[in-house]
């Protein structure tokens, strides 16, 4: 069976944007798809709110790494607010249209996306709880209260 891919895809295929993995990213996501077996992974690294850089790892299809690809190169430089509405439709009609049954590719590349976002987002909650001097007031009472009552009188 013959699949008719754009060139844009192909090329995308042929010479991904964007591959390879980021350092102590500040987001990561992770998905798969178990019935075809595509596997990816999304780093981002995330400055005043905007992606600053945003690499993929691809084990997969030709469709799997052209619709990583693609959301990559736009969602560069978006604010993650932006990113979070970004649509599997988007990738599909920039690749010039998909064979329907990989379709399927494209929305995982969106739900890669949004794990990243939520790792990113809950990364971000739990730095400014642990900075938080109302949190930090309070579990200096919690050790002192426990220290005061622990002494021998």
């Amino acid at each position: 069976m013959a699949l008719n891919y754009t060139k844009k895809t192909i090329d995308h295929f042929r010479h991904p944007k964007n591959i390879g993995s980021i350092k102590d990213p500040d987001g990561l996501g992770e998905v798969g798809n178990m019935v075809c077996g595509d596997q990816l992974s999304f780093f981002l690294k995330v400055e005043k709110g905007k992606i600053k850089d945003v690499k993929f790892l691809s084990f997969g299809c030709a469709s799997n790494i052209a619709t990583a690809s693609v959301m990559t190169e736009r969602i560069k430089g978006m604010t993650v607010e932006e990113a979070k509405n970004f649509k599997w439709a988007e990738i599909v009609e920039d690749l010039g249209g998909l064979p329907q049954q990989k379709i399927h590719c494209s929305v995982m590349a969106v739900e890669g996306l949004k794990k990243a976002i939520a790792d990113y987002e809950a990364r971000q909650t739990r730095a400014s709880a642990s900075k938080s001097p109302a949190k930090k007031k309070t579990l200096k009472k919690v050790a002192s209260a426990k220290f005061k009552s622990g002494r021998k009188k």
